[in-house]
């Protein structure tokens, strides 16, 4: 490509089309002698005379009246390309796919909501949610999922994140727990208990256990699973005491038969982040999901 001008096609779209180097170069914006300059090389790139003296105006030879369509479409491509995009989006025709990564208590609870958010307006577009497994960026930067959802801690130092809302862990049991027989549950009670964790790493301690430790007492795990619907069916259906987010029990089918109560300890608030790639931040379809996706869980 070094020895390709493409400023040429713009000079020979434009002498086609008007057929005289005068007005050739009043459309360009240059003077007549440059768009003279201009037509000799295109005629020595070309190996033809592309347009010829005929009495006091120029014709085209066959070879240029061959060439203008194509350098048209050509021309008419390369502005689309080099040209900022548009800010419109057609919602009504829009057909695309969105892969949303995020886990079972972010499904239950936003997947209703969201969905007749996004058909109401984009009938054609279609949401896909898939489990996380892992924190793992390579999906996002590879395009197989458009957006994740979760706790931002250690993540790939490019993506970009919303804050999409502040969740806190709580305390749940069953309905008629003996823990439940205060009025206040105490950290010397609630470690004496047996609990049930959600990890999706198999992590036995968290800040909980921390915080404990700071007063000198320890809680004892009995139990470790994937997340926290399955900490809640176990509870369901023992005297373990599970730890999940508040957001979780707003899907009914968790919280059946369940009480939730403040831990007896101080622990951080959780931040639920959308992230992204940086490739996808000006494509205007998915800068609609993310806005749609943060709006419905503001609201919800």
């Amino acid at each position: 490509m070094d020895k390709i001008d493409l400023n040429l096609l713009t000079a020979l779209d434009a002498l086609l089309s008007e057929r005289s180097v005068t007005a050739a170069a009043r459309r360009l914006g240059l003077s007549a002698s440059a768009m003279s300059r201009t037509l000799a090389r295109l005629r020595a790139v070309t190996g033809d005379p592309l347009l010829v003296r005929a009495g006091r105006g120029l014709v085209p030879t066959p070879r240029a009246i061959s060439l203008r369509e194509r350098v048209h479409a050509v021309t008419r491509e390369a502005r689309d390309v080099l040209s900022p995009q548009s800010d419109s989006l057609n919602l009504a025709e829009l057909e695309r796919t969105f892969t949303i990564r995020a886990n079972e208590g972010f499904i239950s609870l936003f997947a209703a909501p969201l969905l007749m958010t996004v058909t109401d307006v984009a009938p054609r577009v279609r949401l896909r949610f898939i489990q996380k497994p892992t924190k793992e960026a390579g999906p996002l930067r590879d395009g197989t999922i458009d957006l994740e959802i979760g706790v931002l801690g250690d993540f790939a130092p490019e993506v970009r994140t919303r804050l999409l809302f502040r969740d806190r862990f709580v305390g749940v049991v069953r309905n008629g727990h003996p823990l439940l027989s205060t009025t206040t549950v105490s950290p010397e009670h609630y470690a004496a208990a047996r609990h049930v964790v959600a990890s999706r790493m198999g992590h036995v301690r968290g800040p909980v256990d921390d915080a404990l430790k700071a007063l000198g007492l320890q809680r004892t795990v009995v139990a470790v699973v994937p997340g926290f619907p399955d900490a809640l069916r176990i509870a369901r259906q023992s005297d373990l005491v599970a730890q999940v987010t508040q957001s979780c029990l707003s899907a009914p089918r968790f919280a059946d038969g369940l009480i939730s109560f403040p831990l007896p300890v101080k622990t951080p608030e959780i931040g639920i982040t959308a992230l992204w790639h940086p490739r996808m931040e000006a494509d205007l379809a998915h800068r609609w999901l993310r806005d749609t996706v943060i709006a419905t869980c503001r609201s919800s």
